[in-house]
């Protein structure tokens, strides 16, 4: 990690990038640091994931609700107000939206896999 001066972020200046679901769209803001990651995402309505993801996340469920599905079959809902956090290569999940929903997002170095 690298030293981090004290700094707000207004979001209204970060552009929003698009990327493609396997079903649906997910719309990133996204500020980096070294070793840090933090974005405002959102997911449009029918949203599924492309991919399966294993990297680490913080995240906090700002507006709506959606559905972690882990690779194990087992679905985790996540509503306004909740937040999950996981390490890099614990678990392999992806999103599921059925209606919008805006997520912060945090990863980076600090929550890398350690045996």
């Amino acid at each position: 990690m690298s030293n981090i001066p004290f700094q707000t972020i207004d979001w209204t200046l970060i552009k929003k990038e698009e990327y493609k679901g396997e079903t649906g769209i997910a719309y990133w803001q996204t500020i980096q640091f070294p070793g840090l990651r933090i974005r405002l995402v959102e997911y449009s309505n029918g949203y599924l994931a492309d991919h399966w993801c294993q990297k680490g996340h913080i995240v906090h469920c700002l507006e709506g609700e959606f559905v972690s599905e882990l690779s194990t079959g087992e679905k985790i809902k996540l509503t306004k107000g909740e937040t999950y956090v996981v390490s890099d290569e614990l678990s392999s999940h992806r999103s599921i939206t059925e209606n919008n929903v805006k997520l912060l997002i945090v990863d980076g170095d600090f929550l890398k896999y350690i045996e």
